[in-house]
């Protein structure tokens, strides 16, 4: 009889999925529960298991696809009497999720899953959704790679290991270069007659960030600007709270700082906390102050979100921060800790740079970008003197259509005045 499952409501509006990955062919076997694809929906991946053991018939969809909600997305043969219904995605799961009487389990980030070990199995193999792509990607068979990590489970490093071992005859530095998102390995010297173009599938989380990004940029009215800020105080008042806070086992980034700053600064320009509800015509102020930090991840960036950070004290922020990082770039980040912000924070990190030009976080209205903090030559307050400061610039993009040139001006002002003079305004935050 044949059995057609059709995809199941994942609910928040959610209409379609795409396709990433079939884990099973046609004509394999099937287990009840046994994981038969990963869907992406937004930023976040659900796998879904098989609702009843058979043997898969037709996948509908291929990968890259888009799949509406309520359609078939495969058929299975059983052997029970049942077959010929659909499994209409109704039925009560066991994750809350109706599915025809399946689990669904979701994860988020670069795709690992909520609730398991930081691997997924597909047979004998354990790797990660993000590792099982980057391998797709690559052309490597999982089951040819020898696992690292834990249980045996099989890394990215793994899998750029095995295929740099096999693309290139003596894998040194000199003999072979790797793209920065670790998609391919191409050898440099010499260059050989055979080599090719490497084709990257545009899809999944990529594919998501570029629509968002896309949307963002046609819809909202880009204009970037950038101050700096004198971070000589900041400095020397982190490293002395770090002294303080080090037998708590807290280390404070710059970061936190900056968050402080930031909401302060909204508290007093509301519409830069902010989005457009052009539907009824209204700009709709933000009383809840939720931060995004764009987090790169190796699926992409990724923007986990600092709930009512004008709540928390500079050592809670710091807890929160790491915590959030830890959680996006691991896959195990929760779904509701990936949406929501009000405003976001873009940071380069230890890359830094002079400045950029950020793409707002849409619906909102505004992003923050923080570049690196360096010792440069500035003029000293009394005008006859050149001194070496710790020096940062900050550049903001906002939403011309709702903020103005002057009110940005302003804002960074205002955070720019906070960092510049730290002690009053964190003191009792340590």
């Amino acid at each position: 009889m044949t059995y057609e499952f059709k995809l199941p409501d994942i609910g928040e509006g959610v209409v379609e999925g795409e396709v990433v990955r079939w884990l099973v062919k046609e004509g394999d076997p099937l287990r009840e529960d046994q994981p038969m694809v990963e869907i992406m929906t937004d930023k976040a991946t659900v796998e879904i298991p098989a609702p009843r053991a058979g043997r898969v018939g037709k996948r509908m969809y291929a990968e890259g696809q888009l799949c509406p909600v309520g359609k078939v997305l495969i058929t299975i043969e059983t052997d029970g009497a049942a077959g010929g219904k659909s499994a209409s995605g109704t039925g009560t799961g066991t994750s809350g999720i109706g599915t025809g009487g399946a689990a669904v389990a979701v994860s988020t980030g670069n795709g690992s899953h909520a609730g398991k070990s930081n691997g997924a199995r597909a047979g004998n193999v354990l790797a990660t959704p993000a590792t099982r792509k980057l391998a797709r990607d690559m052309g490597v068979d999982l089951r040819e790679v020898a696992g690292t990590g834990p249980a045996g489970r099989i890394t990215s490093d793994d899998v750029r290991e095995h295929q740099g071992a096999g693309a290139v005859p003596v894998a040194t530095p000199e003999s072979r270069d790797r793209t920065l998102r670790g998609h391919a390995v191409v050898p440099l010297h010499p260059p050989t007659r055979d080599a090719a173009d490497v084709r990257v599938p545009f899809r999944g989380v990529r594919k998501k960030i570029a629509e968002n990004l896309v949307r963002s940029k046609h819809t909202a009215a880009h204009y970037t600007y950038v101050e700096e800020v004198d971070c000589t105080d900041l400095v020397i008042l982190r490293q002395r709270a770090n002294q303080r806070l080090r037998e708590r086992g807290v280390k404070l980034s710059f970061l936190p700082f900056v968050i402080k700053a930031t909401v302060a600064a909204l508290q007093r320009f509301p519409q830069l906390n902010a989005t457009l509800d052009e539907a009824a015509g209204e700009i709709v102020q933000r009383r809840s102050y939720h931060i995004g930090l764009a987090t790169a991840t190796e699926a992409g960036l990724i923007v986990p979100v600092v709930r009512d950070a004008d709540r928390r004290s500079l050592v809670d922020l710091a807890v929160e921060i790491d915590r959030l990082a830890e959680a996006t770039r691991t896959g195990k980040a929760a779904r509701d800790e990936l949406v929501g912000s009000t405003f976001t924070i873009t940071s380069p990190g230890a890359l830094g740079g002079v400045l950029a030009t950020p793409i707002i976080n849409f619906p909102e209205v505004a992003i923050l970008g923080v570049h690196k903090i360096a010792k440069r030559p500035a003029v000293s307050a009394s005008g006859t003197e050149v001194v070496i400061r710790d020096l940062m610039n900050l550049s903001i993009s906002v939403d011309h259509r709702v903020v103005d040139g002057l009110d940005a001006a302003r804002f960074v002002a205002e955070i720019k005045a906070a960092l510049e003079t730290p002690g009053l305004l964190f003191l009792e935050s340590v």
